[in-house]
């Protein structure tokens, strides 16, 4: 098995196609049709079901694929780490953030260019649903996250930075922004971004008080679209307090208080336990624990 078979397999899995792949990473279509043949030969297993609109993967190719993207991410990562021990760069390191650890970036970003400015960074947003398999692939170096209340993912390693506050909020005016029990929200339809250990953050605050279940009518994965429904909108939804403060402030946001209390789900960092991080995500990490640890004594 050669690197540039797995070159070719990662890009026809991400283009789709033979043709949008070989454009991608500048080769003819001919040779990266003969890198895949050559690689199903070696592997002894169809990787690519080929149709008349491009390609799927087959149940081996999706095995295979798994494995391919933590290879390539740690052979990137091996020739970076020997560029910054030669002194060539100051390296990269690229993370995930969810919905609570996003008011930790701004002061982090700003510690770690003040050690290394000529680092690259590289962020991606998301719910912990869509940023944990980035992590275990080797696409990101580590993901700040809610951890929720469950164990943590086999692979994986957490750090706890801190706990999030998360609260209910409504648009201004919604009728049902003045409830001030669970009880008076049997009726409300949510918008759902956290789902957190065995159940919702939500329903096991629902289900403690003895009501049934809410109605989650939407179940959103971008935190920015999440805050933008619940305000043009019916939708009540849990978000950080910050965004309820924010949104507040901007008068397009109310918190809902309610007597009960919700659980405070533990965010934190999730790694991969096989593999150390290279010195500047280290450095990115430290950083960000950092910001937390600062903001947890400021209370």
């Amino acid at each position: 098995m050669q690197l540039g078979q797995i070159r070719a397999f990662l890009a026809v899995r991400e283009a789709g196609s033979l043709r949008a792949a070989a454009r991608r990473i500048g080769i003819s279509q001919p040779a990266i049709s003969k890198a895949l043949a050559s690689l199903e030969a070696d592997l002894q297993a169809e990787l690519f079901v080929r149709t008349s609109r491009g390609v799927r993967l087959t149940e081996a190719g999706r095995l295979f694929g798994a494995r391919a993207a933590v290879v390539q991410s740690e052979l990137a990562r091996v020739r970076e780490e020997l560029s910054e021990l030669r002194g060539g760069t100051e390296g990269s390191a690229s993370f995930g953030v969810g919905p609570p650890g996003i008011v930790l970036v701004p002061k982090a970003i700003a510690r770690f260019r003040a050690e290394r400015p000529h680092a690259r960074i590289r962020i991606r947003e998301g719910t912990r649903d869509v940023l944990m398999p980035l992590v275990r692939d080797g696409s990101l170096d580590f993901a700040i996250a809610e951890r929720g209340f469950a164990p943590v993912e086999g692979g994986l390693v957490f750090r706890m930075l801190g706990q999030s506050e998360i609260v209910i909020a409504a648009r201004r005016g919604n009728p049902l922004a003045r409830a001030t029990s669970l009880t008076e929200l049997t009726s409300a339809s949510w918008l759902m971004i956290y789902r957190l250990g065995a159940g919702g953050l939500l329903e096991q605050a629902f289900a403690a008080a003895g009501l049934p279940t809410p109605n989650m009518r939407v179940h959103c994965e971008s935190h920015a679209t999440a805050l933008a429904l619940i305000a043009a909108s019916d939708l009540m939804g849990l978000i950080p307090v910050q965004d309820a403060e924010a949104g507040a402030a901007a008068g397009l946001l109310q918190r809902v208080h309610i007597r009960e209390r919700l659980r405070r789900p533990r965010m934190g960092a999730f790694m991969r336990a096989d593999t150390p991080l290279a010195p500047a995500a280290a450095r990115m990490l430290n950083a960000l624990t950092v910001v937390a640890r600062s903001r947890r004594q400021e209370g």
